[in-house]
């Protein structure tokens, strides 16, 4: 090298010999189309279903229909700033989320991201969000409880760990409030709580934060979010994230209940993202596969055997009805999948019966064998005492002066609604649901006016707190004296 050469030249000769030039594949498509979320793109063969595909501006989305020219790409980032022509290149990879107990306390996007300004999330494991259920052979009886602390639940539908109980009604009837206190009453209890917003506004996820973070034990929960402003990949793969993180505490011998609020709006999603990337529709412009897409999302949640850790993964998802039609597309669906659903009904609702569980349409396919013994030998004959005094006080309102038997029924029918009757954010504990039950089933109850069943159970776990098992009925029944004196 000459002597005269600048020193830039030197550097850059030297720099030069230390790169490797070797080949690299890389593999390489092209946008073709974008519109909603959605973009269809060619020269991607090699790519797998679910892949991660990662856009030229930094935008993400995942394959979801693989055609032979075309592949139909949903964006998990905004769309605003992908193009036609555009490049894309494919991963290898599947989407995953972050799992573990960094995410206790936490509100994060379904793909993990923090959204409570808490800082980032130090997660050891990343899952990929779709993982298959357990199979039978791994699977144990449902046999314990899940309190809900809503005593007509607990009551009349007991729930299991590693069971599926559907919570559907029309809009505005009290699905979530009645999800969030199910969520609420695990506050003492050793199970991990997973709340997945899915298309809700923002003011009812704020609304559900707020109640467990007060009321709940929010350190031991998870809030997952894809409001209805997020891209509807976001959305779509919310209840699959959702799961994913809970069946890592299942899967550690732990206990997890998560909350999908809910499926109706994810078989939209479903929907939209089927019609833009040229699905045939079906019923109700539904994709063929709607009902398999929820029935693989539920099948995860179970009761593992003694074996695989003993852990459970208990599911409340949430469907919407239309003027109380159970028998439409999706709440069809999903009843068929769950082991039971709780009906919500809007008639009773705004009569001011909250929770407003039609009794009747509702079933809990596993029923006693999960409920508490204390609670289902107090609870006794209620389901039927309750029943009948629906059909009584129907056929009283045509007129008519009853006899003294159907005036006792229909008293102590009025009691037991009363006593079903509950605010909402306010669990009670399994003995306070006891003492309640042993009350109204030995009639002590009767004599009470019915505006005053609201103070006899605020007092219930005072008086619960303060006398042993032989006195309780004798301070329950001089409480209730004095109510009905006053």
């Amino acid at each position: 090298m000459p002597r005269d050469t600048p020193l830039w030249v030197s550097a850059t000769e030297n720099a030069l010999k230390s790169v490797s030039f070797v080949p690299r594949t890389a593999h390489k498509g092209r946008v073709e189309e974008i519109s909603d979320g959605v973009a269809m793109i060619s020269g991607l063969r090699g790519v797998t279903l679910d892949e991660v595909l990662r856009f030229e501006g930094g935008q993400t989305g995942f394959a979801r229909v693989l055609d032979p020219d075309l592949i139909g790409c949903v964006l998990l980032d905004a769309a605003s700033e992908v193009e036609a022509g555009d490049a894309v290149f494919g991963t290898g990879e599947v989407v995953t989320v972050p799992t573990g107990d960094a995410l206790l306390g936490r509100v994060v996007d379904p793909l993990g991201r923090p959204l409570d300004g808490k800082g980032l999330i130090n997660a050891t494991t990343h899952l990929p969000i779709e993982q298959p259920a357990p199979s039978i052979i791994e699977r144990d009886l449902v046999t314990e409880p899940v309190q809900t602390g809503v005593v007509v639940v607990d009551t009349l539908f007991a729930l299991g760990r590693g069971q599926r109980e559907l919570i559907v009604g029309d809009h505005s009837t009290g699905k979530t409030t009645l999800a969030i206190d199910a969520l609420i009453a695990q506050r003492g209890s050793d199970m991990i709580c997973i709340y997945v917003a899915v298309g809700q506004k923002t003011s009812s996820v704020r609304r559900a934060i707020d109640a467990l973070e007060v009321q709940g034990n929010f350190a031991r929960c998870i809030v997952v979010v894809a409001g209805s402003s997020e891209a509807p990949g976001l959305q779509w793969i919310a209840p699959y994230a959702g799961m994913t993180m809970a069946e890592h505490f299942r899967d550690n011998g732990q206990h997890a209940l998560i909350v999908i609020d809910d499926l109706s709006k994810h078989a939209a999603t479903h929907r939209e993202i089927a019609l833009l990337t040229r699905q045939s529709p079906g019923r109700e412009a539904y994709p063929g596969d709607v009902f398999y897409i929820h029935a693989r999302l539920l099948e995860r949640a179970a009761k593992l055997s003694k074996e695989r850790g003993g852990g459970s993964l208990s599911a409340l998802p949430i469907a919407e009805t239309d003027s109380g039609n159970l028998s439409a597309y999706i709440p069809t669906n999903l009843i068929s999948i769950t082991d039971g659903q709780i009906v919500l009904d809007a008639a009773l609702f705004h009569q001011g019966q909250k929770p407003a569980v039609d009794v009747g349409l509702s079933v809990s396919r596993v029923g006693g064998k999960t409920q508490a013994p204390e609670l289902r030998k107090a609870a006794g004959t209620l389901r039927l005492d309750y029943a009948q005094f629906l059909e009584l006080e129907v056929f009283t309102r045509f007129g008519g002066v009853p006899d003294g038997r159907v005036r006792a029924q229909l008293t102590r029918g009025a009691r037991i609604r009363e006593a079903l009757r509950q605010s909402q954010h306010m669990p009670l504990r399994l003995e306070d649901e006891v003492a309640l039950m042993r009350a109204v089933q030995a009639g002590v109850l009767d004599p009470v006016p019915l505006t005053a069943i609201t103070k006899f159970r605020a007092a219930l776990p005072a008086i619960v707190d303060q006398e042993t098992d032989e006195t309780l009925m004798n301070a329950l029944t001089q409480f209730a004296a004095t109510l009905a004196e006053s």
